[in-house]
């Protein structure tokens, strides 16, 4: 059952939502919201719902995607993360990375410190997401058990939860990573958004 307040739908191989995965802390202790991560394919999303996607990052030379890279490092400066990209891996496949996410999903604290040491492996030290020997190592450096969640990510029911959040969010009129629900119904998209996510906590108590 989900009693939090926020729903956090993300995949790891988006620079945008490491931003907004950051600076969701501080709006935590904000307002002592509680947040729910719920791990997607974003693949599965823009194949269903945005495939426009894929056409702008072929045109290289489009000033408007050209424009948002460079406000994106903005954004990561602004918040002291450290974003490097594009990396080699880029666009990388996140499958295994986001498997391997749902094999916690019972457990969001440690889900959260897994998405945070995958966040900063991807976009920090420029390593494979979707490599499953460098998301182990990346899961036991933080404190994790690497070889049990490659196991589970492996299991019919990880697979499902995986393919049912990604259907779950399409459903719901999400596009793309991060996407963000307020008590269900009020939907947000990335992390400049977050102001009006604090908004809409702070107006639905008012």
């Amino acid at each position: 059952m989900n009693d939090a307040r926020v729903e956090f739908f993300y995949d790891l191989s988006s620079p945008w939502t490491y931003i907004a995965f950051h600076n969701l802390d501080a709006l935590i202790a904000r307002t002592g919201v509680s947040v729910r991560l719920r791990p997607i394919l974003v693949g599965g999303v823009f194949n269903a719902v945005n495939p426009s996607v894929y056409a702008a990052r072929e045109a290289g030379d489009n000033p408007k995607f050209k424009h948002s890279w460079r406000v994106m490092r903005d954004w990561a400066k602004l918040a002291g993360v450290e974003v490097n990209f594009p990396s080699i891996y880029h666009p990388a496949k996140s499958i295994n990375a986001m498997r391997m996410a749902c094999s916690l999903a019972s457990d969001q604290v440690a889900l959260k410190t897994f998405t945070k040491a995958a966040f900063e492996s991807y976009f920090g030290a420029q390593e494979n997401l979707d490599d499953p020997d460098v998301l182990v190592a990346v899961a036991n450096k933080a404190g994790l058990d690497g070889e049990a969640m490659r196991v589970a990510s492996q299991t019919d029911a990880v697979k499902a939860l995986l393919r049912a959040n990604t259907d779950e969010v399409i459903a719901r009129d999400g596009y793309g990573s991060p996407t963000i629900f307020v008590d269900r119904d009020k939907m947000y998209f990335g992390n400049d958004q977050l102001p009006l996510v604090e908004f809409a906590l702070n107006r639905s108590e008012a």
